[in-house]
């Protein structure tokens, strides 16, 4: 049996994208590349679009979580 596919012998084809030669070249990413890179486990940076409103939007929920988090301890550590 012969298969019916020939995947070219790149050492990036499989690579995490952050690993890749063509990446970024040494710049900077922005919020929703890197939130992008976070829910794709490094295989893509492009997958939540070009726009930083949602990049923005992710990373502001996060800090509203560790916030509301911490105002929820300390308003009911003295309850225990």
């Amino acid at each position: 049996m012969t298969p019916n596919f020939d995947y070219p012998t790149n050492k990036d084809l499989l690579a995490p994208v952050v690993f890749r030669s063509d990446f970024n070249n040494g710049e900077p990413i922005t919020a929703t590349q890197a939130w992008s890179l976070f829910f794709t486990a490094g295989k893509e940076d492009k997958v939540l679009g070009f726009e930083p409103e949602l990049g923005r939007f992710f990373t502001n929920l996060l800090i509203a979580a560790g916030v509301t988090g911490t105002v929820w301890a300390l308003i009911f550590s003295n309850f225990a």
